[in-house]
């Protein structure tokens, strides 16, 4: 792979990292949607942040996933409806508190999720495999420097079941109160 030619301003320079990570950011977008591509017409990209946070967090009741979504709870209640309606989410009663009522992943769901997931970790397995060693060690410190700057918790191992969080602050808090 032929080296890059450094920006004006070199690896300090604020503005050409912001540039690289932006452009880094586009690639994974575009990896994001394309991930969604086979579920498309029955989940959009928010309803698939809301399917993560029912697997990452489990039964969650609707104001504590609209807080972790940072939404309001009308619109959460208009997105569960719509995930309960395509079989990916179900209600039950808290067994705690008959009163209240606790969101969760159906079996489908928790499938979507998994699918999803998997596709997304083989097309980024596929770029980073068309880096050099050197590139790969670089990128691991670069992105994990990066991602503790700002408050994001480490991707899981390949082989732990639990899918990782979009990236969204309140996933993030959620998981450092845990």
């Amino acid at each position: 792979m032929p080296e890059r030619e450094m920006p004006i301003g070199g690896l300090d320079d604020v503005d050409a990292v912001t540039g690289a990570v932006l452009a880094a950011s586009r690639l994974l977008v575009a990896v994001s949607a394309r991930s969604l591509a086979e579920v498309e017409e029955r989940v959009t990209l928010p309803q698939f942040r809301m399917l993560m946070v029912l697997a990452t967090r489990g039964a969650t009741k609707l104001v504590a996933l609209a807080d972790h979504l940072q939404v309001a709870p009308s619109t959460a209640m208009r997105m569960v409806d719509r995930l309960i309606a395509a079989g990916l989410a179900d209600r039950q009663t808290n067994p705690d508190n008959r009163r209240e009522t606790l969101l969760r992943l159906t079996d489908e769901g928790r499938r979507t999720v998994e699918n999803v997931s998997a596709r997304r970790r083989t097309e980024v397995a596929a770029i980073v495999e068309r880096l050099e060693p050197r590139q790969r060690a670089a990128l691991v410190e670069a992105l994990t420097a990066f991602s503790e700057a700002g408050g994001e918790p480490l991707a899981p191992a390949p082989d732990d079941p639990q899918p990782h969080p979009l990236g969204w602050a309140a996933d993030v808090t959620a998981a450092r109160d845990a």
